[in-house]
């Protein structure tokens, strides 16, 4: 049966704005957000990107009866709202910041124009949306074929941004177990039974400075068949 291994834990690299965003004069705000400020509405017009400088953002759907689901978790050198870019009229989700964070809004004809303009900056505009459809289709098939607890593996490992030199990593914070029972498909009670055995294993640990923090050793919950 397929499953997801540790080879599949697809990391979007953090891209540098910096010099792109510099150049922009007209058609680009600086937000400064505190914890669980909405950025955006699920239902409003998509009529711009934001690019995350520091902090983290989550994107979240809810259904019309009211259940809510997060679907991504970004951080640093990352970007969203996209989708304008493609014609979408209205926001799919709603982003939340978590914790303080620093955005730049680039209105979405701004974007555009320079992407036509400036070949370089489509370039690693492309390559940084390609990796994260191989992430979002890798979710797919983690969510068909493995278990909530390898589901968690995973999500821990995606959010502490784990690459492949690394020993240990901490999770952004501000991340609860019931939005990680959210993202595993899971309820609460089945997170809190998976992390404690997590760090009786010593896969996670917790850190009064850092929080939680992912070690090598929960790749093998990943790769377990």
């Amino acid at each position: 049966m397929p499953r997801v291994g540790a080879g599949a834990v697809q990391i979007v690299a953090p891209s540098d704005w910096g010099t792109f965003l510099a150049a922009i004069s007209k058609g680009k705000t600086l937000l400064e957000c505190g914890a669980n400020d909405a950025i955006f509405t699920q239902g409003e017009p998509a009529d711009s990107l934001h690019f995350i400088l520091r902090g983290k953002v989550k994107l979240a759907v809810a259904s019309p009866d009211g259940k809510e689901a997060i679907v991504a978790t970004l951080g640093s050198g990352e970007f969203f709202g996209e989708g304008c870019l493609a014609g979408q009229p209205l926001r799919m989700a709603t982003a939340i910041s978590v914790g303080a964070s620093t955005l730049v809004k680039v209105d979405a004809p701004m974007m555009a124009r320079m992407i036509h303009e400036e070949p370089g900056l489509a370039e690693m505009f492309i390559a940084h949306l390609l990796s994260r459809i191989i992430r979002y289709e890798a979710d797919l098939v983690d969510q068909m074929f493995n278990s909530s607890e390898q589901r968690l593996a995973r999500i821990l490992l995606l959010l502490s941004h784990f690459g492949k030199e690394s020993k240990s990593e901490p999770v952004v914070r501000g991340i609860s177990q019931e939005h990680l029972a959210q993202m595993v498909g899971t309820t609460r009670s089945r997170i809190n039974l998976f992390m404690n055995r997590f760090r009786k294993l010593g896969f996670v640990t917790y850190s009064n400075d850092a929080g939680l923090i992912v070690h090598r050793g929960l790749l093998s919950v990943v790769r377990r068949g």
